[in-house]
C-alpha cells in the first residue's frame, strides 16, 4: 500500500472509530446530565470526524450545532427532562414503541426481541473479543452495540495499520463489510428513519441524522453495495 493511500486509510479508520463509538455510546448509554454537558463545552460536534462529505451527516451536524449553541450556557434540569422525554416517546413507547432499537425486531413476524440474528451478532463480538454489556439481560443486537462494534473494527484496523499487518487489516476491513452487510445496513437507515420522523429534539433527530450518514461513509469507504432494507 503506498504511503498516501495509508494515510488516508489511517485518518478514515480513526474517524470511524471515533464517530460510531460517540454515536453508539449515545444511543445506547442510559441519558446522563454532566456527559452531555461535557460534549457541549467540548464542541464535539462542530464537525464530524469520518464522512462530512455526506448530506446526512451535514444536517446531523447542523442539528447537533443548533441544540450545543442553544445549551451552551448549560443543560439545564427543563431541557435534560425534555430529552428524557423525547427517549421514552421515540424508543420506548406505551404499547406501540416507534424506533424499535433491537435488530431481531425488525426481521421477527411478530416483532419479538432476542430472535436468530441476536445469536449471530453475539457470535460476531466473541469472534472479535467483545461481549455486550448486559448479555442474557438485554439483547445483543441493540443498535448502539452494533456501532461500537463498528467502532471496535475500526480500531483494530488503526492498529494494523501502525503495526505494518496487512494481513490484519484485510481481515478486519473483510469483517466490517460482512458486518454491515448482513446486519446493520439492512436495518439501521430504517431505524434512522423512525427516529427522524418521530423524534421531537433536534438532539436526537441529529443524533438519526449522524448514524445514516456514518452507514453511507462507511459503505462508501468499504465499497459495500448497499443491501436491500427491511421494509417498514
Amino acid at each position: 500500500m503506498q504511503e498516501n493511500n495509508i494515510s488516508d486509510m489511517k485518518a478514515n479508520v480513526l474517524g470511524e472509530s471515533l464517530l460510531f463509538g460517540l454515536l453508539g455510546k449515545i444511543i445506547y448509554a442510559d441519558l446522563d446530565q454532566a456527559w452531555l454537558e461535557s460534549l457541549i463545552r467540548d464542541e464535539v460536534f462542530s464537525e464530524a470526524p469520518f464522512g462530512a462529505e455526506q448530506v446526512e451527516m451535514q444536517s446531523g451536524i447542523e442539528l447537533m450545532q443548533r441544540w450545543t449553541n442553544e445549551n451552551s450556557d448549560g443543560l439545564e434540569a427543563p431541557q435534560f427532562k425534555t430529552l428524557q422525554d423525547d427517549y421514552l416517546h421515540v424508543f420506548i413507547g406505551l404499547g406501540h414503541v416507534l424506533a424499535p432499537m433491537w435488530e431481531s425486531v425488525y426481521f421477527s413476524e411478530k416483532k419479538l426481541m432476542f430472535q436468530e440474528s441476536t445469536l449471530q451478532v453475539r457470535e460476531w463480538y466473541a469472534r472479535f473479543g467483545v461481549q455486550a454489556e448486559r448479555i442474557n439481560n438485554e439483547p445483543d443486537d441493540h443498535i448502539g452495540l452494533e456501532m461500537l462494534f463498528i467502532s471496535h473494527l475500526a480500531s483494530l484496523a488503526l492498529q494494523a495499520i501502525e503495526q505494518d499487518d496487512q494481513n490484519k487489516l484485510n481481515e478486519v476491513l473483510q469483517a466490517q463489510r460482512d458486518f454491515l452487510s448482513q446486519h446493520l445496513l439492512r436495518w439501521g437507515p430504517v431505524w434512522t428513519k423512525l427516529v427522524k420522523q418521530n423524534a421531537k429534539t433536534d438532539f436526537y433527530r441529529g443524533i438519526a441524522h449522524l448514524t445514516h450518514g456514518s452507514l453511507l461513509a462507511a459503505a462508501e469507504m468499504l465499497e459495500i453495495k448497499m443491501p436491500k432494507e427491511v421494509a417498514l
